[in-house]
């Protein structure tokens, strides 16, 4: 009598329960998506073999929010499939605009899952990312696991670009504790984030940054968030990032968001904790805006950058601090758009 079991299920023959084993825990993929149908088309089928890969450790779906108000990615998911084998990819439409908007859909749509694992459109999984991500849980029974995000960069960066250091990938030894992450390569485990009660903040929709106060949160509350090192995604970085002025831009947005999520998540004495950071960021901008010049005026790019970078984080910590904010996922006015892109979130910090 044949005794295999349902690789989908787990269940025996006609789905007879014959000696079940351990249940395998339920696993969301979620891929959120904002006019980037031809990355998400390389993406899926990375994603598919990943699952694969996992099939007897986790049951595993993928779930597309498409934060398009055109639901322009629906037959990239469809035809993400063609002959029907591999785990279920699930879309969605979220006409809301903004990355939070998406986030939150996808704890929604993940509300029977026992893990949830983000990653962006603009990302591609290396192979052993979703195992890598499995194993860290597994071995340190941690609420999260976060991995390196390296950078692709399309075209070759210029000297400054390069030297920036706004790309670079944060780095942790294999199973450290991190205080916080990044939601393009995050494992969640949605029984700990339910009882909490945590959601990614609306607030935080037009300027990124939502994934830092969702993950200090999580670690504020005293659970874990491991990293492992073998959790791979590569980051595309398109042309039109890849230049100086996209470079200050967000630099100014993320030293923005960096204060304003440490006083979201403080407990008391905001008033005093706003003119600290406040004082820290105008000296920073003062400090690193002169040792920009002077690396300006003996030809050292690479130093310039970085202090140019460091200077213009620190004005965007006055900005937070003084409880302004800085938009990123703008969209421009008009039919369908009318706020932000649901792409790529606020880097660890």
């Amino acid at each position: 009598m044949d005794t295999q079991r349902d690789p989908a299920t787990g269940n025996g023959p006609d789905g007879a329960g014959t000696a079940p084993g351990p249940e395998r825990p339920r696993l969301t993929v979620a891929v959120l998506t904002y006019l980037r149908n031809a990355y998400l088309a390389e993406l899926l089928p990375a994603l598919i073999e990943q699952a694969g890969s996992v099939a007897g450790r986790a049951r595993v779906r993928v779930l597309v929010v498409d934060n398009d108000p055109a639901g322009g990615a629906e037959q990239t998911a469809a035809g993400a499939r063609p002959d029907g084998a591999g785990p279920e990819i699930v879309y969605v439409h979220e006409p809301e605009p903004g990355i939070v908007a998406g986030r939150n859909r996808a704890l929604d749509e993940s509300a029977h899952e026992h893990l949830l694992v983000f990653i962006d459109d603009d990302e591609l999984p290396r192979p052993g990312w979703l195992a890598a991500l499995l194993a860290a849980r597994e071995r340190h029974g941690c609420a999260a696991v976060t991995g390196p995000t390296p950078p692709v960069f399309e075209t070759a960066p210029d000297p400054w670009v390069a030297a920036c250091g706004v790309f670079d990938s944060w780095e942790a030894a294999d199973g450290a504790r991190v205080r916080s992450a990044d939601t393009g390569n995050l494992l969640l485990d949605l029984g700990r984030v339910r009882a909490l009660r945590l959601r990614f903040d609306p607030r935080y929709g037009l300027t990124g940054g939502e994934d830092s106060l969702f993950t200090r949160s999580l670690t504020l509350a005293g659970e874990e968030i491991r990293f492992a090192a073998g959790a791979v995604v590569d980051k595309r970085v398109p042309a039109r990032r890849a230049r100086r002025e996209w470079v200050l831009r967000r630099a100014r947005r993320s030293g923005s968001t960096w204060a304003r999520v440490r006083i979201d998540t403080a407990p008391r004495a905001r008033a005093a904790l706003r003119l600290g950071y406040a004082a820290k960021g105008l000296a920073r901008a003062g400090r690193d805006g002169a040792l920009a010049l002077l690396a300006r005026a003996r030809g050292d790019v690479a130093s310039r950058a970085v202090h140019e970078v460091s200077a213009r984080g620190g004005l965007g910590m006055v900005v937070g601090a003084l409880g302004g904010s800085v938009a990123e996922y703008g969209r421009p006015a008009g039919p369908g758009a009318s706020g932000a892109s649901g792409v790529s979130g606020e880097g660890a910090s």
